[in-house]
C-alpha cells in the first residue's frame, strides 16, 4: 500500500529524489519544484522569479540507471 505524500502525490519509489537534508528545505522554502521526467530522471523548475519560463533543469553529472529506462 502507498502513502500520500504532504502535496496530496503518491509516495512510492518511481516517485523519489534522494536529496540531502539542506537542499530538501531549501527546495520547499524557495518555489522550486522538482517532478519526475517520463525518463525517470528528476527535473527541476525553478519558480518564474527566476525563469518566467520554467524550463526545467536537470543534474547532468550522472547517468541514469540500467533498470530506470
Amino acid at each position: 500500500m502507498f502513502g500520500t505524500g504532504a502535496d496530496g502525490g503518491l509516495t512510492d519509489l518511481t516517485n523519489l529524489v534522494l536529496m540531502c537534508a539542506h537542499h530538501h528545505r531549501l527546495l520547499h522554502r524557495s518555489g522550486w519544484e522538482v517532478r519526475i521526467a517520463p525518463d525517470g530522471l528528476p527535473e527541476f523548475l525553478p519558480p518564474a522569479f527566476i525563469d518566467r519560463r520554467r524550463k526545467p533543469r536537470r543534474n547532468n553529472l550522472h547517468q541514469p540507471l540500467p533498470f530506470a529506462a
